[in-house]
């Protein structure tokens, strides 16, 4: 193990502090923006440092990934170049393996580990601020992990759009009825937000699609979705919920309520109920856990995975130690029961982001640290293009109105005046010119016809 390069330097008579941040997310960013603002002269003058450990140089804002996917923004619109917001923080690609934050010491894997040899690198810090987001949380079905596709990150989302091309070409090209009839079918797995809004986005460009195929009709597409709970979209409320499942339902979507997928083994989704469809596609979007390094960390957990805080975001018990986002359980203040924590969501994790740097600019400066205490407003979500569904100030929204609601939120939401410009072009182009219907489903094996030429075996599908 090698000690890093990163170095926590001293102005003249003054200590330094060193904050380190795990996770680039929404709350990594976000708590590192804005102490970047707060203790700019104390940055300029090397009395502190703020560290940036994560795994992508960016930062992705899940909410448009339904839309990535569908072509109705490009996917590096959808995603914040850390480098570039946080110009006067050290970023450092790669993940930390464990922390001794008895030692205040961080053990990172980054990119030039293996190359170097050397083992992963050893960060010291004063100030540790946890916000490695969460991961897709899998269950042991059969034949998941070898063709089942996430849908949490920008790659997923542009891998999954090529894939539904894709499938629509081999349907197209096939003699083959059950081949044509496995390729037209979509299973998608999680009635939350990621699992419906995806569902929503691509049935709509597929559908769009269909038109510019000979052979093939929008009928042809058989979409199924399954949740295990006896509703979707429990964010938005019951009876928004119900207009979500009839508005699907009346657009020829299958959707199974109570009932699970038990596997999908030689590309057979086998459903709780007995059902039985043969697929090619099976998009898994049940869920979210806290990321693995939490366990690595020494610090209390509860019953979850989480971090037990406070509500002032400090890691209950522990000093100089920091969490927000989907991997604390931070105290509901605005909540009538008693015990419950903020959900782990995106509205909670902007806004906790705030007053966690506030806070940690607080305590280096000694002063007291303030609660964190929201009441949440309500949610949006996209059914495809121009339909939608949102539960606002205690509003109720259906149809074009929610669809619009949703877009001016999470538009508003986006980081920085660049993203917010760009997206907003791009619907406004999308709004002038017809969808792009094409697959560059060679972005995921970008040396294979190379190797192809070199005499090499082309790479088979990963699906």
């Amino acid at each position: 193990m090698v000690k890093a390069a990163y170095s926590r330097g001293k102005a003249p008579g003054t200590p330094s502090a060193c904050i380190l941040v795990v996770g680039g997310g929404y709350v990594g960013m976000y708590t590192a923006l804005r102490l970047q603002r707060k203790l700019k002269t104390q940055l300029r003058s090397g009395a502190a440092e703020i560290i940036v450990v994560t795994p992508e140089p960016y930062m992705t804002y899940q909410p448009f990934l339904p839309e990535a996917a569908a072509g109705s923004i490009s996917p590096r619109h959808v995603v914040v170049p850390l480098r570039r917001v946080l110009e006067h923080c050290s970023i450092v690609i790669g993940e930390v393996e464990s922390v001794d934050h008895a030692k205040r010491t961080a053990t990172v894997a980054t990119l030039a580990t293996e190359d170097e040899g050397a083992g992963p690198v050893e960060i010291t810090y004063d100030e540790l601020v946890l916000a490695p987001g969460a991961v897709s949380r899998t269950l042991p079905v059969p034949g998941l992990a070898d063709h089942g596709i996430g849908f949490k990150a920008v790659e997923e989302a542009i891998g999954l759009r090529n894939h539904v091309i894709e499938q629509m070409d081999i349907a197209s090209s096939t003699r083959d009825p059950a081949i044509r009839d496995a390729a037209l079918t979509f299973v998608f797995v999680g009635g939350g937000y990621a699992g419906v809004e995806a569902l929503g986005e691509l049935e709509d460009m597929a559908r769009y699609a269909a038109r510019y195929y000979h052979n093939i009709k929008a009928e042809d597409l058989k979409w199924i979705l399954v949740e295990a709970t006896e509703r979707i979209l429990p964010e938005v409320g019951e009876e928004l919920g119900r207009y979500a499942i009839r508005e699907l339902r009346g657009r020829n979507i299958d959707v199974r309520l109570g009932t699970r997928l038990e596997s999908c083994e030689d590309r057979v989704a086998v459903l709780s109920d007995g059902s039985r469809f043969p697929t090619r596609t099976v998009v898994w979007t049940a869920g979210v856990k806290p990321a693995p390094v939490l366990a690595a960390t020494g610090l209390p957990l509860n019953s979850h995975g989480r971090l037990r805080c406070t509500a002032m975001l400090t890691v209950d018990g522990v000093e100089h130690a920091w969490a927000a986002g989907d991997a604390a359980a931070v105290p509901d203040l605005t909540a009538s029961e008693e015990g419950a924590v903020c959900a782990p969501n995106a509205q909670h994790a902007l806004r906790q982001a705030k007053v966690l740097a506030e806070n940690i600019a607080a305590s280096l400066d000694g002063r007291a640290l303030e609660d964190y205490r929201h009441k949440y407003v309500g949610s949006v979500a996209s059914l495809g293009l121009h339909k939608g569904v949102a539960h606002v100030y205690g509003r109720k929204l259906k149809g074009y109105p929610a669809w619009f609601m949703h877009r001016a939120y999470h538009l508003s939401r986006m980081p920085t005046f660049n993203r917010k410009c760009r997206v907003l072009a791009e619907w406004m182009l999308a709004g002038l010119f017809k969808r792009e219907i094409v697959s560059l489903g060679s972005l995921e094996h970008p040396r294979a016809e190379f190797e192809q030429a070199v005499g090499r075996e082309r790479p088979k599908e990963g699906y």
